[in-house]
């Protein structure tokens, strides 16, 4: 229980602080969104070193090692999109004659180019270490990359709270592609397919890579379900972006 406890405890601080940070950096004067990514670029390759060196081995540390490298990898993922360095071809707002498979077409060539170099890491990360004894590091940055592609299906569908003042403002014609509903087909599926992931981790959480795994997974459907609930999420990095509200008011 304590090995779990403090797996959580990890798992929770790093995402926590990690997003924090991630929007802190992408609120820096836009000028120095370039020095920033290339700054993070040795991280991101030491990172990959990790996952590499971490594969080998079985126990806790290397599962730490593991997990933390894929979240410095995902974070320089994050930061490129946010930072607007790799998005998509479509960089304006959605048209009033874009509807239906039109509208899918438009809002996904905003973040397409994310999406494949994210896919293409993912790819990567599995052939370094295919059949390895620690498969943890592909396996978060995987969970990740499958509740992102959730989250972003679930609020081009529809969702109650987009949260969308996170977006920067050079990224504010992201908004019109976004829509507002009490309801979606998908957002039931997807939590449906969260809790059944739960009950798989949770049946191994004396192990500590699957603790890891699982405490990130309960984080995902706790994201999913503030798209649904009348609940800012955003206050909760009001300490990396004091000016939250204001942003908001600004890319209207």
């Amino acid at each position: 229980m304590v090995e779990f406890l403090l797996a959580a405890l990890f798992v929770t601080l790093v995402w926590f602080f990690s997003t924090g940070g991630i929007l802190w950096l992408n609120r820096l004067p836009r000028e120095l969104h370039q020095g920033a990514i290339v700054a993070a670029i040795p991280a991101a390759a030491a990172a990959f070193c990790g996952h590499l060196v971490a594969a080998s081995e079985t126990g806790p540390a290397a599962a730490y090692l593991a997990f933390a490298s894929a979240i410095v990898i995902w974070g320089w993922h994050e930061m490129s999109f946010l930072m607007g360095f790799v998005t998509g071809p479509v960089r304006r707002p959605l048209r009033a004659d874009e509807t239906g498979f039109r509208r899918f077409l438009a809002s996904a060539g905003t973040l397409i180019h994310h999406e494949i170099a994210l896919a293409l890491t993912l790819a990567a990360m599995a052939a370094m270490t295919w059949g390895a004894p620690n498969q943890v590091g592909t396996l978060t940055f995987a969970l990740l990359f499958a509740m992102r592609l959730s989250t972003k299906l679930n609020i081009f569908l529809g969702v109650s709270n987009l949260s969308a003042e996170l977006l920067p403002p050079h990224l504010g014609y992201l908004r019109s592609h976004f829509r507002v509903a009490p309801m979606n087909p998908l957002f039931p599926v997807s939590v449906l397919a969260s809790v059944a992931l739960l009950l798989h981790l949770g049946a191994k959480a004396e192990e500590t890579g699957a603790a890891l795994l699982f405490t990130l997974a309960c984080l995902g459907l706790v994201e999913h379900l503030f798209m649904m609930l009348p609940v800012r999420d955003a206050d909760l990095w009001r300490w990396a972006v004091p000016r939250l509200g204001e942003t908001e008011r600004e890319g209207r």
